[in-house]
């Protein structure tokens, strides 16, 4: 494994001692956000763990290595170099580490590298799901998959509010996956903190997340956590606004033909483009939300 994983000093000696450390993807720096923004959202969401008490890992493939913890500079890399960097699921890991290629990591390839490299806590923006016409496409996130197999808390302000959230859920109970809504009882829908769907249990304190995590740990139950923190009131899009933005983002993409792994890309700009912006401010708030928590969730369970 070390001639493949390869932890940055500060997060190799916090994991060292116990530090609580938190990992990050980098498709939000690469195919999230337009530069600068992405670099400097990314070093803000770093701050904001750092300011919380924790130790952020930034988590991408770099010239074949697997790298938790990226540099500054890493991360400048990754943003100027944009959409070239290969938006990296768990099938493109072996072909990227041998050609020696870079890749921006998924929440599914973010769940692995921090496993690998025994970090608990993860904070993203949302996760994948099912996709609105899976019933006929079949097209589901590979994040459902590793939330069911590999032992991260991943935080998040819900599934994007482009899939349909009904059968992501559905997804997720067949695959035991426990749903935490944190401070609610409604699933969030990233954008907007209302969808309709509740969650299986809600707790209310970074203490609660980090006690049933390690309780899961410790039964040797297999697989993940998901916990959906919602967006901050003052930053949540109205529900029928941003619905209108999605079905209309869909029907444009519908007719383009663009499927299969660009199809989340595609939606999110749209949805950017559709609402003057707003939906790229919301996005960036949430992950210094989300990021927050996990820093308080993964401090409390270095604790325990």
């Amino acid at each position: 494994m070390k001639n493949y994983l390869e932890l940055s000093a500060e997060v190799e000696q916090a994991l060292k001692e116990g530090k609580p450390v938190v990992a990050l993807e980098s498709t939000i720096i690469s195919h999230g956000m337009p530069y600068p923004q992405n670099v400097e959202t990314a070093l803000k969401v770093e701050q904001t763990i750092r300011d919380n008490g924790a130790v952020p890992a930034t988590i991408a493939i770099i010239g074949g290595k697997l790298k938790a913890g990226c540099t500054p500079e890493e991360i400048e890399y990754l943003g100027k170099k944009g959409q070239a960097v290969i938006k990296a699921s768990r099938r493109d890991l072996p072909v990227l580490v041998a050609r020696k290629e870079d890749g921006a990591t998924t929440v599914t390839t973010t769940m692995i590298i921090a496993a690998m490299a025994g970090i608990k806590v993860f904070a993203t923006g949302g996760i994948g799901g099912v996709h609105r016409g899976a019933e006929t496409t079949m097209d589901i996130s590979a994040d459902l998959e590793e939330l069911a197999q590999t032992p991260v808390m991943v935080i998040c302000a819900g599934a994007k509010s482009i899939l349909d959230l009904g059968l992501t859920l559905e997804y997720l109970e067949t695959k035991g996956v426990p749903v935490i809504g944190y401070q609610t009882e409604e699933l969030p829908a990233f954008y907007t903190r209302h969808s309709g769907f509740k969650v299986d249990y809600r707790l209310d304190s970074p203490e609660e997340l980090a006690s049933a995590f390690r309780a899961k740990i410790e039964l040797g139950l297999k697989g993940g956590m998901l916990v959906t923190n919602p967006i901050p009131e003052q930053y949540s899009m109205p529900k029928d606004v941003i619905d209108k933005a999605i079905n209309e983002a869909l029907r444009q993409m519908n007719e383009a033909g663009v499927h299969g792994k660009q199809c989340t890309p595609f939606l999110l700009a749209k949805v950017k483009e559709l609402t003057g912006g707003d939906s790229l401010a919301a996005n960036i708030e949430l992950v210094l939300n989300n990021a927050r928590l996990a820093a308080k969730t993964a401090t409390a369970l270095s604790r325990l």
